[in-house]
């Protein structure tokens, strides 16, 4: 009887690599690197090598000796400590292959890891979520005024760490509440990630300073891990957001001409983690292209990656995915779509207390003095008489109105009708 196979760990992955064989990548790729160093800098430390390639002394130490012997370099500096304290610069003949590697790419950076074990990784980390609590996910709205029990229509989305659809008029909170969830998110159990992968010969950069936030670790959690391949760094959980600006460009590799190495999708920045894809629907392409272009890795939890070559990579997909949109959810998808979207949570605006709850908070938080008058008048005048929606937001917009008409005035923050009406002349429309 065959013995079932362990599953690869993150631990394993993590493993320190003592050869250039364990590295995972092809020699040559590191040689370039290291032209690249020396070209762009000059003379080169060990310590620097290890400080921007993120492997170990030792291994850099063999690889730089054996460019030496093939007169690539020299040491322009000999410290007191053996050959670690050693400076190194690029020889005539080496200079020939630095230029010629700067013809390839212009990275430079960690050593990149293979897209398989970079596959590897990811599944590793997500294949167990860590779910929240509804004291949780009550807590990260406790800034909102929302209808009693709307936690457990959030909550259940983010466990099953798949889609959630946010729908519903504009000024109600949606965009806040993705915040909130990307939040939770964020603080969740922290996910290891590598600066750049290796897809079909070609280095993708997956980092982004924006989105991946690196978590510092103490001296106890250090010691554990022990010596470790430093070309992982461990992360928050990454929360994309992006709005109307989104291309479909920015959903496939993008090759720098300039640079000559690829950078990695937004999706594939969000593993792990979150991506929002807020006021759905007005973005630089048609609804229907981005739900074309995802339909599949949304029911597979797998997406596809091409190269300019034509070659093709499978990579793991796996982000909770929020859409949020003030549009009509049915003019913008077809059912087969909507099937795939796991939770739907309609967020519509507040009724005559939770309108009021709202109101009091704000005037409470802009220090105005309020009363039961002005706000009576305030839903007669502009909300019942006009049949205006109410909307979160506007109790927020309009105080701040009110605020600065007092401060102007030189009078006391204390709301009137007169103030309210001023207010709501200026605000709406």
């Amino acid at each position: 009887m065959v013995e079932a196979q362990r599953p690869v760990t993150i631990h394993d992955i993590l493993i320190e690599p003592q050869t250039i064989e364990e590295l995972g990548v092809p020699a040559g790729l590191i040689h370039d690197l290291m032209f690249r160093m020396m070209f762009n800098e000059g003379d080169v430390s060990l310590r620097r090598f290890m400080d921007v390639m993120r492997i170990s002394g030792k291994l850099l130490d063999n690889i730089l000796l054996k460019m030496q012997q093939d007169h690539f370099v020299e040491i322009s500096k000999a410290g007191q400590i053996g050959r670690t304290s050693y400076v190194y610069r690029l020889t005539e003949e080496g200079m020939g292959r630095a230029r010629d590697s700067m013809e390839r790419t212009q990275y430079v950076g960690p050593v990149p890891v293979p897209i398989e074990v970079y596959n590897q990784a990811i599944l590793a980390q997500t294949q167990e979520r860590d779910n929240v609590t509804a004291a949780e996910v009550q807590q990260s709205l406790s800034h909102l005024i929302l209808p009693e029990g709307f936690h457990r229509r959030i909550g259940p989305a983010i466990n099953s760490g798949k889609s959630l659809f946010l729908y519903g008029p504009p000024g109600n909170g949606k965009t806040t509440i993705a915040q909130a969830i990307a939040g939770m998110i964020s603080s969740s159990h922290p996910i290891w990630l590598p600066h750049a992968v290796t897809i079909g010969g070609q280095i993708t950069m997956v980092y982004d300073r924006l989105n991946h936030k690196p978590v510092e670790l103490s001296k106890d959690e250090l010691d554990q891990l022990g010596d470790y391949d430093h070309r992982w760094t461990l992360f928050e959980r990454p929360a994309v957001m992006v709005g109307g600006e989104l291309t479909m460009e920015a959903l496939d590799l993008r090759y720098d001409e300039t640079s000559k190495f690829y950078e990695a999708p937004l999706q594939l920045r969000a593993n792990g983690g979150m991506f929002l894809i807020d006021d759905f629907g007005r973005q630089q392409m048609r609804p229907s292209d981005l739900l074309n272009r995802w339909i599949v890795p949304l029911e597979s939890a797998f997406d596809f990656l091409r190269l300019r070559t034509g070659q093709t990579m499978q990579v793991p997909f796996r982000q909770l995915i929020v859409f949020s949109t003030n549009l009509d959810p049915g003019a913008l998808m077809d059912e087969a779509f909507l099937r795939r979207i796991q939770m739907k949570v309609q967020v519509n605006g507040p009724d005559d207390q939770l309108f009021y709850t709202i109101f009091a908070k704000q005037c409470k938080a802009l220090d105005i003095t309020p009363n039961k008058e002005s706000f009576v008048h305030l839903l007669t005048r502009w909300y019942r008489e006009t049949k205006r929606p109410m909307q979160a937001v506007h109790p927020r917009d309009l105080l701040k109105i009110v605020k600065a008409l007092c401060e102007y005035d030189g009078k006391p923050m204390v709301l009137t009708t007169q103030l309210i009406d001023d207010a709501c002349s200026s605000y709406f429309v």
